[in-house]
């Protein structure tokens, strides 16, 4: 797509109209929503009470998709792409992404979802490459790349590796350890047989990469735990854990709990830092609008003491942590039930540990002082955890008592 989108245009969903909308070419934002055709194909969370679109939650919505302002290295790259911010990005590649089935269609454009869709078509690796420092092609920028609309702080591109889509992440400074947590992250999950998206390492040019297959595919989309929690106000009485509950039950979606229960004790042993409420969410068809439960546990780098050097890794009581509580203590206690939990599958966590961090590239970032107090620390809090279990109370859901208030995404800054 050359040039500026033109204000007139069509949110789709897939194959289907769903909004006629005009958008301001030089800011990327929604001026007006003209006509509605058909609102249950609305993004979750865009409707108002009166049932009506809002047309600031379509914007949020709509914003959500961009790259943040705050993405390492993204003043460089809008500089060599010739633009002005990173909203702008979306319109030159209709909007698609490889998280769910959304798109704009400019009027009388004459294009359709089957040719364009990054699901089963190629796209261009220039934007992702640009995001990564790199220089622009002397042919110039094709900006038809899914790359347009990834969200999070960390420089990530896509590729298409035999035929599957891979989202490919870096770390942050000092130690670059967010892609060796997605690798200990996946060795936790692989014992306890938790859904989850599998992450390997990769190394370029010196510097370590994580790489995963998308989980969505052209039957799936992801509606983030954000997303689900515009759907109903919350009231000051009730816990941030309750409100996401109560989201899910009014959707249709029940049992959700052990899923949750999951990903809470995942994070535990992580020491997560990170788990925002675009970090977790929902799965459902985009053309039957059938929820299919919780999506798989993803994105799980910002952890494990990422950033601290060695004697200020973590034990327990000093992690802040989201999405429910600000605290992994208060947020256990969320947790319905430690069944579940093979801890025997778990007695050499500490190996894991070292294994994935002490290759010798891998040394070189994260120091093998490092190594030795983030092992000690995941196996302290098994530990710990086993203990817990023993002794387990009936949760207290209600209770806003350390709840979380501001559910942003971890800068890097």
């Amino acid at each position: 797509m050359k040039g500026g989108l033109p204000m007139i245009c069509t949110l789709m969903h897939k194959r289907l109209a769903v909004a006629a909308l005009e958008l301001d070419e030089a800011t990327g934002s929604i001026r007006h929503i003209s006509t509605v055709y058909t609102p249950e194909h609305l993004p979750v969370g865009t409707c108002a009470p009166s049932g009506e679109v809002d047309r600031a939650a379509l914007n949020q919505w709509w914003t959500s998709r961009c790259i943040p302002t705050t993405r390492i290295g993204i003043r460089e790259a809008l500089e060599t792409l010739g633009l002005s911010s990173p909203q702008l990005l979306p319109l030159r590649s209709y909007g698609l992404s490889l998280s769910d089935h959304y798109w704009i269609c400019p009027q009388d454009a004459g294009v359709i979802w089957d040719t364009i869709n990054f699901y089963d078509n190629p796209f261009s690796d220039d934007v992702g490459s640009v995001l990564f420092g790199q220089p622009k092609p002397s042919a110039g920028v094709d900006f038809c790349s899914p790359d347009n609309t990834t969200d999070g702080y960390l420089r990530k591109c896509w590729k298409i590796v035999d035929g599957a889509r891979c989202l490919i992440k870096g770390g942050s400074a000092p130690f670059q350890q967010q892609p060796f947590n997605e690798v200990i992250a996946t060795g936790i999950m692989e014992r306890l047989n938790i859904p989850h998206v599998p992450y390997r390492l990769l190394w370029s040019n010196g510097q370590p990469y994580s790489v995963c297959t998308d989980f969505v595919t052209p039957d799936t989309e992801l509606v983030t735990a954000w997303q689900v929690m515009q759907t109903q106000k919350k009231s000051n009485s009730q816990s941030v854990y309750q409100h996401f509950i109560s989201c899910c039950q009014a959707l249709g979606v029940d049992h959700v709990v052990p899923a949750l229960d999951q990903m809470l004790v995942v994070d535990y042993f992580l020491a997560n830092e990170d788990r925002h409420l675009n970090n977790f969410g929902l799965l459902r068809n985009p053309e039957t609008l059938e929820w299919l439960g919780m999506a798989p546990i993803f994105d799980s780098g910002t952890s494990l003491g990422y950033d601290r050097t060695a004697e200020r890794i973590p034990m327990d009581h000093d992690v802040v942590c989201k999405p429910f509580k600000n605290h992994h203590d208060q947020q256990l206690k969320l947790v319905s039930s430690l069944d579940w939990v093979d801890f025997e599958a778990l007695s050499d966590l500490d190996e894991l540990v070292r294994d994935t961090l002490s290759g010798s590239l891998a040394q070189g970032c994260v120091g093998a002082d490092r190594i030795e107090a983030i092992a000690q620390a995941v196996q302290h809090r098994v530990q710990r955890l086993q203990q817990a279990a023993q002794s387990q109370q009936s949760p207290d859901l209600s209770s806003t008592t350390d709840d979380v208030e501001q559910n942003v995404a971890q800068s890097y800054q």
